[in-house]
Order: structure tokens, then C-alpha cells, then sequence
């Protein structure tokens, strides 16, 4: 199960890669985020981080390990629980006036969930889609005035 979204921001492509690979600002402009802290590594590949999430009432946490990191076109972090997998990943390029961003969140979930899931959550993950985009486009854009 999986949501994408393409969206354009008008902030330079080096500032966007660099404020969404870093996944500790999760807390900002995720809005299901209650915390991300970095645990182990520099930023780049191999960097893990641990998330709380909040998600249609219930809090879980994963463990999150940067596994794509091109800078500035690509990133991807996968976190995982013994529920579920999320993987987002992120591609870049500039346009005349900003930067456009191709998001997707995939997830497989696993035991009784995985049967429940695509009853359940699809709607719900797309909302949260469309809501983590405002957050994404006000955060970017407010850091540029600030």
C-alpha cells in the first residue's frame, strides 16, 4: 500500500534536500511525527533515527535507517516495527522557480494488520498525504522568511 504526491516549493533544491534528508525535522513537517531523534551516523547512508508516530489514535514507534542518499536528488529512509514497514523516499529537481518534489510512502504491515490495513487505513493515509504536503510546502516556505 503505498500514497504519492508531486508538489513544488519555491525553495532552491540544495536547501530542500538538505532540510528532508535530515530526518530529525520529521518533527517539523510531519504531522503525525511526536518525535525523531538520530541515534547513529552523519546524515548520510547507513543513519538510523528513532520515530514516534501518531496514527489514527494509536502511537507506535519505528527504527529508521537512511537507505537512499543522493544529494540533491534522491533520499529514502525505511522504518520498521514488528507490525509494519514504512519506506519514504523523495526525489528532487529544480524548476524554473523552485523545486519539485515527487514523494511516496510505501508500507507493508505484517501479522493481522496486513489483512486489515487496505479495509482501514487506505483513506486515512491519504489524508495524511495531502496534510504532511501542507506541512512540508508552509514549513519550507516559512523558513525562507524567517
Amino acid at each position: 500500500m503505498h500514497v504519492s504526491r508531486t508538489f513544488t516549493v519555491s525553495t532552491p533544491i540544495i536547501e530542500v534536500f538538505d532540510y528532508l534528508s535530515d530526518f530529525e525535522n520529521t518533527n517539523e513537517w510531519d504531522p503525525g511525527t511526536i518525535e525523531t531523534r538520530r541515534s547513529a551516523g552523519d546524515g548520510g547512508l547507513g543513519t538510523t533515527y528513532s520515530n514516534r508516530s501518531q496514527f489514527m489514535g494509536r502511537e507506535v514507534e519505528l527504527a529508521y535507517e537512511t537507505i537512499g542518499y543522493r544529494r540533491p536528488e534522491f533520499f529514502s529512509a525505511r522504518g520498521a516495527n514488528k507490525t509494519a514497514t514504512a519506506t519514504d523516499s523523495m526525489t528532487f529537481s529544480e524548476t524554473g522557480k523552485g523545486t519539485q518534489i515527487e514523494y511516496r510512502a510505501d508500507f507493508e504491515f505484517r501479522g493481522i494488520a496486513r489483512f486489515l490495513a487496505p479495509l482501514v487505513v487506505g483513506r486515512k493515509l491519504e489524508a495524511l498525504a495531502d496534510e504532511t504536503v501542507g506541512q512540508i510546502r508552509a514549513t519550507l516556505e516559512g523558513r525562507r522568511t524567517s
